[in-house]
């Protein structure tokens, strides 16, 4: 558990600094103060995944019988707002925090489906730090909405989700946790 606590710690404050300590951001420069986010991002991904997969298996709750049906149309919900916030399509003018939308309703499904310690301290710990980087970033910017795009953006966007899916669902496959079967870990 301690490896997963330091994944999401590795994640979080990367991702958080340039909101709470805008002035050191600042002074690590554009391309340098990127690069290292996306090190330690890296870094915060493999620790998250190592940890998560040897986390003892604590149960905490009992997830409801067929809910995997929800969880796998929230995953494409979360994914289609993960890509919006990179298309050019109509939906990218109407929501100010697409990909962190996206983190939530993600964090959101996976919960649904997972009712262990683990689950609740990676799916959850992400989901809270999607918020508060939402609150973070509303309190101290307004928002330019962008121009709406061609309805082409939006339908690029849904098959990228289509493919993304299905090869996310395959990794489950194989990770052992089919997301069609019901079986989830």
């Amino acid at each position: 558990m301690d490896i997963l606590i330091l994944g999401l710690l590795l994640w979080s404050l990367p991702h958080l600094l340039k909101r709470i300590a805008p002035g050191l951001r600042g002074r690590l420069g554009d391309v340098p103060g990127k690069m290292l986010v996306t090190v330690l991002s890296l870094a915060a991904i493999a620790l998250m995944v190592i940890g998560y997969r040897r986390a003892e298996v604590v149960p905490l709750y009992t997830p409801l019988p067929g809910i995997g049906h929800l969880n796998n149309l929230l995953m494409l919900i979360a994914i289609f707002l993960l890509g919006m916030g990179h298309s050019r399509g109509m939906l990218r003018a109407k929501l100010r925090h697409p990909m962190l939308t996206g983190v939530i309703v993600w964090a959101v499904a996976h919960l649904l489906v997972n009712g262990d310690l683990a689950s609740l301290v990676l799916f959850g710990g992400l989901g809270l730090w999607a918020v508060l980087s939402m609150v973070l970033i509303n309190a101290r910017e307004s928002w330019q909405r962008p121009a709406p795009g061609a309805p082409r953006g939006d339908l690029i966007n849904l098959a990228v989700t289509l493919v993304l899916y299905g090869l996310i669902a395959g990794v489950h496959i194989w990770l052992g946790y089919n997301p069609f079967a019901g079986t989830y870990g």
